[in-house]
């Protein structure tokens, strides 16, 4: 255990990239960002900034890498925040993943017309995601 208050609680990775390498959990379960309450984002990401910036001086990196997976690539079906340390030339390269073009100008504007009419559909703080199963 790294941290913990009355929201949160962050231990080590057990399969860590790089030392320092912790997990920012809720203590409520949610599985998912989607299912996380907005009164506990706030306190969730205000932990995970402080968390990282605390890992960052603890383990000397150059920088940190803050991120979480939902549903695909989640193996632990419970809301966590991977706090991982950088530095350049760490042998990670950007995301962990290939990255796949748009097939042109029209495919892009096509994908962001997809978002905004999703976005301008739902007030916000609404869940658009439990629509999807």
């Amino acid at each position: 255990m790294v941290f913990e208050d009355e929201t949160s609680l962050a231990f080590l990775d057990h399969r860590p990239l790089f030392p320092g390498h912790s997990l920012l959990v809720p203590r409520e379960h949610h599985e998912t960002i989607w299912d996380l309450p907005d009164e506990l984002v706030g306190p969730l990401f205000v932990n995970a900034k402080f968390l990282s910036g605390a890992i960052r001086v603890a383990m000397s990196s150059q920088g940190a890498f803050v991120a979480l997976n939902n549903i695909v690539s989640q193996s632990v079906p419970h809301l966590h925040v991977h706090l991982v340390p950088r530095n350049r030339r760490d042998g990670l390269r950007g995301f962990f993943w290939p990255r796949r073009q748009y097939d042109g100008e029209e495919h892009m504007r096509e994908t962001a017309a997809a978002i905004r009419a999703v976005v301008e559909g739902r007030p916000r703080g609404e869940n658009p995601a439990e629509d999807v199963g």
